[in-house]
């Protein structure tokens, strides 16, 4: 019984480690795209790449999601779900957005509105 204990805590640090480093660079791709330092193409790369590493993860669907997993997902789902121009110029969901990337760096409160789920 302990080794299966063991193996879960295992499976939560690799998917919170996972979640940690892919905000990091979800964070950095947006804001390099709002400020015209990032084609849109290199922003959807870097989603496909992301849902394709998490694809790799083994037995991700039973962890519980941290507040930081949920607005991670809901970043990277509402960026593959908008078209470019929504992404960069409609007020509303730049603003969402923003509000996420600022908590995922660290620097805002956890949005209280957005519900990100596991692919």
């Amino acid at each position: 019984m302990q080794n299966i204990a063991s193996l879960t805590e295992l499976f939560i640090l690799l998917v919170q480690q996972f979640i940690d480093h892919k905000a990091e660079q979800l964070a950095f791709y947006m804001r390099s795209y709002w400020q015209n330092e990032l084609p849109y193409q290199e922003l959807e790369c870097f989603l496909w790449d992301t849902f394709e590493e998490w694809s790799q993860l083994n037995n991700q669907s039973m962890q519980p999601y941290s507040h930081k997993e949920r607005v991670f997902w809901h970043v990277l789902h509402q960026t593959h779900f908008w078209e470019e121009p929504i992404i960069k110029h409609d007020i509303y969901v730049k603003t969402q957005l923003s509000t996420c990337v600022m908590y995922l760096e660290g620097n805002g409160l956890c949005p209280i509105d957005v519900i990100g789920m596991r692919p």
